[in-house]
């Protein structure tokens, strides 16, 4: 029994020495390279182990290389894969713009996969071209008519400009930023709605694509609707904000008037005291004026008739506002 148990302990241990020996000595991917007729030995796929990188994305990518014409070292893939780039996918590019007869080195490739891009897809986009549906835009003519315009984009990628170029966002605002200024120029909306392919020729004619990563094709209105008729509602508003004014300028008008009503009536109250005041004192100069002998009783008497008269000839003038008021 203790027999058996050794040979079993020898034979795992063989068999893990073995797995470790195979990982390190990636044999079955040297032989698939040499089949393939990519030349690469076993102490370069072991060297790879060590400077940690995956012997089998390179080799798949060489031997995808290779299948395909294309002339690409082990190194030039190693420093890629080391620099943080996608070796899969641009060994893809390549192949893809070959066949598509596009003009595309492993240096640029390479580049434009280490700035963030998808340079595969940017390859498919170059060959097939993509459709971008801009999200609807509000323009106002110059009848004062509101449009919302909705605008399909067909752009195809611009290798040369994948490196520091201007992204959808980019285009997508330039284009919007041209439709409204083209509805903006017209005089009637009536114009937009009956030649709509007006505004892409307009907006075509700016050059929008320079400086993106994109290279416009076509720009088709797929829709205009009708909105709001701004003028009229800016001429409401306006009118509510004159109306606004001439209130606050009738209520100020007011205020000064009621001012001014309350200071007379102030006036008025502070001379009928006076007045009462003054009345007040007639009795006592007319005594005093009696004890003295300044004034005698037909002096007295005259007086008297004034007064009679006086009172006389305000209650037949408040008689005949009265009548008049009726």
């Amino acid at each position: 029994m203790e027999d058996i148990g050794i040979y079993v302990f020898i034979i795992i241990a063989a068999i893990i020495g073995l797995w470790i020996i195979l990982w390190f000595i990636p044999i079955a991917l040297w032989f698939s390279a040499l089949l393939s007729g990519v030349r690469i030995s076993l102490i370069q796929l072991i060297f790879m182990r060590w400077r940690k990188v995956p012997p089998s994305v390179i080799v798949k990518a060489m031997i995808n290389s290779t299948k395909a014409g294309l002339s690409l070292s082990r190194d030039q893939l190693e420093a890629h894969f080391l620099a943080g780039g996608n070796v899969i996918n641009v060994v893809n590019a390549l192949i893809s713009a070959d066949k598509a007869n596009i003009d595309l080195d492993f240096k640029s490739a390479t580049a434009i996969d280490l700035a963030g891009r998808d340079v595969f897809q940017a390859v498919q986009m170059s060959v097939n071209p993509k459709v971008i549906d801009t999200p609807p835009v509000a323009a106002v003519a110059k009848d004062g008519i509101q449009l919302i315009a909705k605008a399909r984009v067909t752009v195809r990628a611009n290798i040369k400009q994948l490196v520091g170029g201007a992204g959808e966002e980019t285009v997508l605002a330039r284009v919007g930023e041209g439709v409204v200024s083209s509805i903006g120029s017209a005089k009637s909306h009536k114009e937009v709605l009956e030649n709509p392919d007006s505004i892409s020729k307009v907006v075509l004619g700016k050059g929008l694509d320079a400086g993106t990563a994109f290279e416009i094709l076509s720009i088709d209105i797929a829709d205009i609707d009708i909105g709001k008729n701004i003028g009229a509602v800016l001429q409401m508003d306006q009118a509510n904000a004159d109306k606004n004014i001439a209130q606050a300028k009738a209520e100020e008008r007011r205020a000064m008037a009621v001012a001014l009503e309350q200071e007379n009536k102030a006036l008025a109250q502070e001379m009928r005291a006076k007045v009462i005041e003054a009345e007040a004192q007639v009795p006592k100069a007319m005594a005093d004026a009696f004890q003295k002998g300044n004034m005698g009783i037909m002096d007295y008497m005259r007086i008297k008739n004034v007064e009679s008269d006086t009172s006389m000839r305000r209650s037949i003038s408040k008689d005949d506002k009265d009548e008049t008021k009726e």
